[in-house]
C-alpha cells in the first residue's frame, strides 16, 4: 500500500489527514508487516479518522466495527437469518430433517457482520475496531482468532480463511485494560494531542478561512486549558469546532466576551467552564 513513511505521509496529508512522523511510521511498518494496528489516546485526536484515511488513500472499503458494553458474536461475527430459515422449514414441510438442515445452514442463509466481512472477498478493506475497550472482555476472544489467522470459524460451514487480509486498525480511549493476548498481536502507537506547530497547521487546514493570528490564539488558549485540571480537556475536535464557530460568528479577536460566549464549544462540563473563568488569562496567552 505504501512505499516509505514519507509516502504514508504525504498520501494522508492528500485526505487532509496530516500525521506526525510517530504515525507515519507506524502506519507504514503496520501495512509492511501484515500487523494490525492498536491506537490509543484521548478522544477526539484522530484515532477513527486514521482509519478513514487509509481506507480512502487505498481505495479500501471500511468495515467498522462499533464496540459497546454487551456486542456479542451475533454483532460482531455472524448470525443466521432465522425468519428465512423459518419460512424455508416450512416451505420444506415434506423433506427430511437431515435434507432441510443441510440447507438452511448455507451461505443463503448467513447474515455476515462486521469481522466475517472483512475477511470474506478479495476486494481490499480497512476493518476498523472503533473504542475495543468500550466491549466486554469476552469479545477479546473472537479479535483473537481473527487478527490471529484472519480466519473465522463458523460451526455448520468450517473454517473462512481470508483470502486478501485487510488493513486492521483497533481504535482505545484506554477506559480499560485490554489484555496482553490482544495487544501482542498488534503494533501499538499512541496518539496523543499533538504539538502547536502540528495543530496549528491541522486547524489551518480544516478551517482555511480562519485568520492565521486567530488560529494561533485558538491553538494557544486550547493549550493553556489542557494544563488545566478539567475533567474533559479539549482536544483536536474540539479545536476545530471552536475554529469553526469563530469563523462563522465574525470573530476577529479572542477576547473575554467571545470565549465566554462560545466556550460551550470546547468544554463540556459546567465545572470546567467554571474553572476556566477563574483560570484562564487571556493576556498571559
Amino acid at each position: 500500500m505504501f512505499t516509505s513513511v514519507d509516502d504514508v505521509s504525504a498520501r494522508l496529508a492528500g485526505t487532509g489527514y496530516l500525521a506526525s512522523p510517530a504515525v507515519a511510521t507506524t502506519v507504514f511498518l503496520a501495512d509492511r508487516l501484515g500487523k494490525p494496528l492498536l491506537v490509543e489516546g484521548p478522544a477526539g485526536v484522530g484515532k477513527t479518522e486514521l482509519a478513514k484515511a487509509v481506507a480512502q488513500v487505498a481505495g479500501a472499503r471500511l468495515v467498522r466495527l462499533q464496540c459497546y458494553e454487551g456486542v456479542d458474536e451475533s454483532r460482531a461475527l455472524y448470525e443466521w437469518n432465522h425468519a428465512k430459515q423459518l419460512l424455508r422449514i416450512t416451505a420444506g414441510r415434506d423433506e427430511s430433517w437431515d435434507e432441510t438442515r443441510t440447507d438452511i445452514f448455507s451461505e443463503e442463509f448467513l447474515l455476515p457482520r462486521p469481522l466475517l466481512t472483512a475477511i470474506r472477498g478479495d476486494d481490499p478493506k480497512v476493518l476498523l475496531i472503533d473504542e475495543t475497550d468500550k466491549a466486554d472482555v469476552e469479545v477479546e476472544g473472537l479479535l483473537l482468532e481473527v487478527l490471529s489467522d484472519f480466519q473465522v470459524t463458523v460451526p455448520e460451514l468450517g473454517t473462512i480463511a481470508a483470502t486478501s487480509r485487510p488493513f486492521v486498525v483497533l481504535t482505545s480511549n484506554a477506559s480499560r485494560e485490554l489484555s496482553e493476548a490482544l495487544r501482542r498481536r498488534c503494533l501499538f502507537l499512541h496518539i496523543g494531542f499533538p504539538d502547536e506547530k502540528l495543530e496549528r497547521r491541522i486547524v489551518r487546514l480544516k478551517v482555511p478561512g480562519l485568520d492565521q493570528a486567530l488560529t494561533e490564539s485558538v491553538v494557544r488558549v486550547v493549550g493553556a486549558l489542557r494544563e488545566m485540571d478539567l475533567r474533559k480537556v479539549p482536544s483536536v475536535a474540539e479545536t476545530i469546532d471552536w475554529a469553526r464557530t469563530l469563523l462563522a460568528l465574525g470573530a476577529d479577536t479572542l477576547d473575554e466576551d467571545v470565549v465566554r460566549d462560545s466556550v460551550g464549544v470546547i468544554l463540556k462540563h459546567q465545572d470546567d467552564i467554571l474553572k476556566a473563568a477563574a483560570k484562564l488569562d487571556l493576556g498571559a496567552v
